[in-house]
């Protein structure tokens, strides 16, 4: 019987697969070394159309959903893995039936969590982790997402100035509705404890879990820190009408946060003597949209707030405050941003991403500054970094992707 591929965007290199084989029958010639976190389902990292994609073996019912789910996710604009297509009707040669497939666009410089946990992570860049993971419930429930298996790893990590992306991978238990219920959010809790907690359990039988890490304590943490920015977005704040101000400094506070209100529901009391706010639409990527309106730059929302900050200082040493905002963009794109990822020597640029770059050159010119006693040129630091600190970061980076 002849196999049934499904796919928004048809891959030539999809046919040619050997789909009449077991996933762990495939010829070891078709791997791409990556790393890998730990699956429930055979899973295999293949090369086709010059692009990388992950075919996951499960049943048509299973593959059928999550792609459907995933492109849902895409479409609300939520930080999800791409779907590439399903495939349904497998049988060996011999006319064995074979499990169905879903087939995803590897997200580039992405690492499961376990590649995360096998180098030493400092406190701050834990605690990064795990904001990122908590953004990215937050950002599902807000959306009306029940996930259903939230977990470590079922989630993807990319770096992003000095924090974390955090993106979904597996869908398949998930379910979109119109909003989530009070109850619905605490089972996905519920199994953030559980599985979070296994996880890190995991981590620490393999000595990969520094000694200091409790895990009951950081799965605790993860709670607190959904609470708090659930309540940030959604919290209803009452004040009286002598401090209409409280409302610019709510929507400054989601900004800081990296989300924008696009509507507020403001009610106030039949004397008019108080007031009573709650965000209703608020969009994410704040400070990303805003740099892509900018300069057509597309990045993740922490390394566009660090580059806007070098874009205002810019603006600020040629006195161009008063300037055009989209004069002084083209300028900075062009007299820093272009020239500094020029920089990234040809052999590094398949892993050094030019927004990663830009951050760790200005965060290496702050401390030779420091050490100076006076502002270093930022070429000039950037000189230095690719002498001093490059090379062992790719190392780094090459060494967790599992590249040469």
């Amino acid at each position: 019987m002849p196999i049934t591929l499904v796919s928004a965007r048809p891959r030539s290199g999809l046919v040619t697969l050997p789909w009449h084989l077991p996933l762990e029958e495939w010829p070891d010639e078709l791997d791409v070394s990556l790393p890998r976190g730990i699956h429930r389902h055979v899973v295999r990292f293949v090369r086709i159309d010059g692009v990388v994609v992950v075919v996951k073996e499960t049943t048509e019912h299973y593959a059928r959903r999550e792609y459907t789910l995933l492109r849902d996710l895409r479409r609300l604009d939520l930080p999800a893995v791409e779907p590439v297509a399903y495939v349904t009707g497998r049988t060996t040669r011999a006319g064995a039936e074979l499990p169905s497939a879903i087939v995803t666009r590897h997200l580039p410089r992405s690492l499961p969590y376990r590649s995360l946990f096998e180098h030493p992570l400092s406190d701050n860049t834990l605690e990064a982790v795990v904001d990122a993971m908590v953004v990215l419930l937050v950002r599902l429930h807000i959306n009306g997402f029940f996930w259903g298996d939230c977990s470590l790893s079922n989630t993807l990590f990319r770096r992003s100035a000095d924090e974390f992306a955090a993106y979904l991978v597996d869908a398949e238990t998930g379910a979109l509705h119109e909003t989530l219920s009070p109850g619905q959010r605490g089972e996905d809790l519920d199994l953030v404890r559980t599985n979070v907690f296994g996880e890190l359990l995991d981590l620490q039988a393999a000595e990969l879990l520094a000694p200091t890490i409790e895990p009951l304590e950081l799965v605790d943490h993860v709670i607190e820190r959904y609470d708090a920015l659930w309540d940030a977005l959604t919290g209803v704040e009452e004040f009286s009408t002598a401090e209409m101000w409280r409302i610019e400094q709510r929507i400054e506070q989601l900004n800081d946060l990296g989300f924008d209100v696009g509507e507020l529901d403001i009610v106030t009391d039949f004397d008019g003597d108080s007031v009573r706010i709650q965000p209703r639409i608020v969009e994410p990527d704040h400070h990303a949209r805003r740099l892509q309106g900018l300069t057509g730059l597309d990045l993740e929302e922490a390394q566009a707030r660090r580059l806007l900050n070098d874009l205002d200082a810019f603006a600020s040493a040629h006195e161009l405050q008063n300037e055009n905002s989209m004069v002084v963009a083209h300028r900075w794109l062009t007299e820093v941003w272009e020239r500094l990822a020029a920089m990234i020597p040809p052999a590094d640029r398949d892993i050094v991403e030019p927004a990663q770059f830009f951050h760790d050159v200005l965060v290496h010119r702050w401390h030779l500054s420091q050490n100076a006693g006076h502002e270093v040129d930022l070429f000039a630091s950037a000189e230095d970094y690719l002498r001093t600190q490059l090379p062992h970061q790719v190392a780094t980076l090459r060494a967790a992707a599992g590249t040469p």
